[in-house]
């Protein structure tokens, strides 16, 4: 489950509904391509600006459209008493795996996300992925906590932020991490640019953003670093280098929206408001990256 590449579409929506068969297609099309998993509801899938119910729909969508794929869902919320609904949910859509973030309006404690997590894996039936994002939880993980956390039943997985760019510098990062934390569980990149580096240094799964848009040639660089062709999968993300461009100028979320918009799989609007998608001028820009990389 937490190997490999672990693809995490958009919940495409307008105001008024979730555009439930664009996502059902999507995560199917993901299935399709072959990745090894598929994370719906994360920060792509806007978990954060959807209703329970919503997310409960979502939850089952995914599971149904992703076949023999394993989905893993996102449970985030700013309650623990809500995240155990949300856990109970996404497990009886059939979920292999859940993600869990800190969410949070008050600054939260070490404590207090040890408790949230040991609350909420007592009750687990699946394995739960730690989901370590700082720039939309505003919480910083350190590795001694990771410890604590990973020595509670069900966690199978941490996803932590983008390593270093350095390669010695991302091997040490994820060496370190590793040395702390249990052999059963694997330690996952998000952070798109930098993951044929983290994949190069040791992490067992990239956890990708672009994979729910583009799942052929984040597959080709996932494989290339897992049969140890650290060349071939540092060339891949080379040639990706003007999407990661335009992530770090525009945000992951509102590019790979507007690369779902290019290559039609779904409509516009598609974001939660009061999120917008990007300005004219950006999109063209997207569309020159695409046809620039020529991977679609």
């Amino acid at each position: 489950m937490f190997t490999g590449l672990s693809a995490f579409p958009l919940t495409p929506m307008n105001e008024t509904e979730i555009d439930e068969s664009a996502f059902s297609r999507m995560v199917s099309r993901l299935a399709d391509a072959g990745v090894d998993s598929i994370g719906a509801l994360g920060s792509t899938g806007s978990y954060a600006y959807l209703t329970r119910e919503e997310r409960k729909r979502v939850a089952q969508l995914a599971v149904a459209a992703a076949g023999t794929t394993p989905v893993m869902i996102g449970i985030g919320s700013l309650r623990t008493a809500h995240v155990r609904a949300l856990a109970e949910d996404a497990q009886n859509a059939g979920a292999a795996a859940v993600l869990l973030a800190p969410m949070s309006y008050q600054q939260l404690t070490a404590d207090e996300v040890f408790g949230l997590y040991e609350t909420v894996t007592r009750e687990l039936s699946v394995p739960l992925c730690i989901y370590d994002n700082p720039g939309t939880t505003h919480f910083t993980f350190t590795d001694e906590l990771h410890s604590r956390i990973t020595e509670l039943p069900k966690i199978g997985s941490i996803k932590i932020p983008g390593v270093p760019l350095d390669p010695a510098e991302a091997a040490g990062r994820v060496n370190s991490l590793r040395s702390q934390i249990p052999s059963t569980v694997t330690i996952g990149v998000s952070g798109d640019a930098s993951a044929a580096i983290g994949l190069n240094a040791g992490c067992d799964v990239w956890y990708s953003v672009l994979a729910g848009v583009l799942p052929k040639p984040c597959l080709a660089l996932t494989r290339a670093s897992q049969n140890d062709d650290r060349k071939t999968a540092t060339a891949l993300s080379n040639r990706l280098e003007p999407i990661w461009e335009l992530f770090r100028t525009h945000g992951s979320l509102r590019v790979v929206s507007a690369i779902a918009e290019y290559l039609s799989l779904v409509e516009s609007p598609n974001l939660p408001q009061p999120l917008r998608g990007l300005a004219e001028a950006a999109r063209s820009r997207v569309a020159d990256a695409l046809q620039q990389v020529d991977l679609l």
